[in-house]
């Protein structure tokens, strides 16, 4: 048997990739393994929402991403005698960087996440399948199958299950995986479509269901979506199929050429009965699997992966306690399922055969549409929940609001804003970031010495003066996922040395 880890991460996913890429940034030890013999090659996943850019920002690769995939910023929304246009992500977004959705394959993510790991010294060890975990004392027990068939035993001190919807890990942990199926089947293709108006996303109401057209760019212009016509035969996916589908959902003269992918598939709604299990946890579609509603499913997967890896770094180097690892669940749990419902919730929307509901999407939108436009603030909710923007931990055990809170400004559970612009990248480092907002004197050099001693190696002091998303005196410290531990108004410390003396007590050299 090798040398313990800290950590095993098991599937090699966008959600695997972002935990390690987490990982190695605190010098954890671990290793990566994917029973797969090679990264996915067709798109998938296809939206990266603001939220995950920014979290992805500090590790450098944001701006390739955004360089390789298209930002949309249009909807075509074609109704029976009209087509309305609606700006994707409008207003509601203006303390990001990254106010738009970006449309980008999943293969380029996740070739773009390994590159950058593959330039730290790390590659997912593909064909590498996780057989049997058991607990031995304070390590997990793993065997590992290689696809030539040779075997090894590694222990880690937790096992991280990123492996899909039919995780080993989750299984094996014995936790449970609740829901249902839909009854339909959905058709999926990647190709050419003459005929569409580049660069929006169109969509296409009809009685029998919804067909939507997103620009991918790579391995084709399009990404083409749509329910299998109950009628239609349950045959291999072909272009054909796909041609007369878009013949009956539309009214345009649409040529479908040059598939480069196609494929169907049924869709799930299910989500564990924990995330975690003593050592064992999980992330991404191992914890929550919906409808592509919303385009949420990868987003809050590398979101999960982003909010875990800090903190099983901070415990494997005993620079926090134990109990930080059972506020993973407490967090991401309800942002689980609030997904759950809100995919389901705009998928029955978008298919259901129910009278009532097709009335509601055949004829009742093409009149609401325009008016539900005109409303910006019900329209900047929507977005800003889409985007993950709106995502905050106000009810953590881990979040703490001082004795006097900020009248206005982020809380203490929220996310940082850009506001001013560039905030988050004055934070994008590694650790923990205390902002002080009001005039430099407040804060005496001895008095920030002796609030951070015996911790400095992992927070960051700023002080931001006017650059403040608060407008008067405060402070808050940001956690290295970006979320505000502890906010309080004015410059007394005492309650931020209590909060970082209970979930970073100072170690003594």
């Amino acid at each position: 048997m090798t040398a313990p880890l800290d950590v095993l991460v098991v599937g090699g996913g966008p959600t695997g990739l972002a935990l390690a890429a987490q990982l190695r940034t605190y010098g954890t030890s671990f290793r990566i393994v994917d029973r797969s013999l090679d990264r996915v090659r067709e798109s998938r996943a296809l939206g990266i929402q603001p939220r995950t850019l920014e979290a992805l920002a500090g590790f450098g690769v944001t701006d390739e991403l955004v360089a390789c995939g298209n930002p949309a910023m249009q909807l075509r929304m074609h109704l029976p005698r009209r087509v309305v246009r609606m700006p994707l992500f409008d207003i509601g977004l203006a303390d990001t960087a990254y106010p738009f959705l970006l449309f980008l394959s999943q293969a380029e993510t996740e070739r773009i996440l390994s590159e950058y790991l593959a330039g730290l010294g790390v590659a997912a060890e593909r064909g590498t399948e996780l057989v049997r975990m058991e607990r031995t004392g304070s390590f997990v027990s793993c065997r590992l199958r290689r696809g030539d068939g040779h075997e090894e035993t590694v222990a880690a001190r937790y096992v991280v299950g990123c492996d899909g919807a039919h995780s080993t890990v989750r299984v094996q942990a014995g936790i449970g995986f609740q829901g249902s199926t839909y009854p339909q089947t959905f058709l999926l293709a990647d190709l050419e479509a003459d005929g569409l108006e580049p660069g929006a996303v169109h969509t296409y109401l009809t009685g029998a269901g919804m067909l939507f057209f997103f620009p991918l760019g790579s391995p084709a212009t399009w990404r083409m979506l749509a329910m299998r016509p109950p009628n239609a035969s349950d045959t291999e996916v072909s272009l054909r199929l796909l041609q007369d589908i878009a013949d009956e959902y539309t009214a345009d003269r649409l040529v479908l050429r040059d598939p480069a992918w196609m494929t169907d598939f049924r869709l799930h709604n299910r989500g564990a009965a924990h995330y975690r299990s003593g050592p064992f946890f999980l992330a991404g579609d191992a914890a929550h699997i919906h409808s592509p509603a919303g385009a949420q499913g990868m987003n809050t997967g590398i979101q999960d992966a982003l909010n875990l890896g800090w903190k099983l770094a901070l415990v494997c180097q005993g620079k926090a306690p134990e109990e930080l690892l059972g506020t993973y669940e407490a967090e991401r749990a309800p942002v689980g399922r609030s997904v759950l419902r809100f995919t389901d919730r705009a998928f029955t929307i978008g298919t259901s055969g129910n009278p009532v509901i097709r009335f509601a999407r055949t004829r009742l939108a093409p009149r609401l549409a325009p008016l539900a436009l005109r409303a910006s603030g019900p329209r900047g909710r929507v977005f800003r929940t889409v985007s993950e923007l709106g995502i905050h931990y106000r009810r953590s055990p881990a979040t703490v609001a001082g004795p006097q809170l900020p009248r206005r400004g982020p809380r203490a559970g929220d996310r940082l804003p850009d506001l001013p612009s560039g905030l988050q990248a004055r934070t994008a480092g590694p650790g923990w970031h205390l902002l002080l907002s009001g005039p430099p004197t407040l804060w005496s050099d001895k008095l920030l010495a002796s609030v951070v001693r015996g911790r400095d190696d992992l927070i960051s002091v700023h002080r931001i003066g006017r650059e403040s998303p608060w407008p008067a005196v405060a402070h808050g410290l940001v956690r290295p996922d970006g979320y505000f531990g502890y906010v309080a108004r004015g410059a007394h410390l005492e309650g931020l040395r209590a909060y970082l003396d209970r979930w970073l007590p100072p170690r003594r050299h």
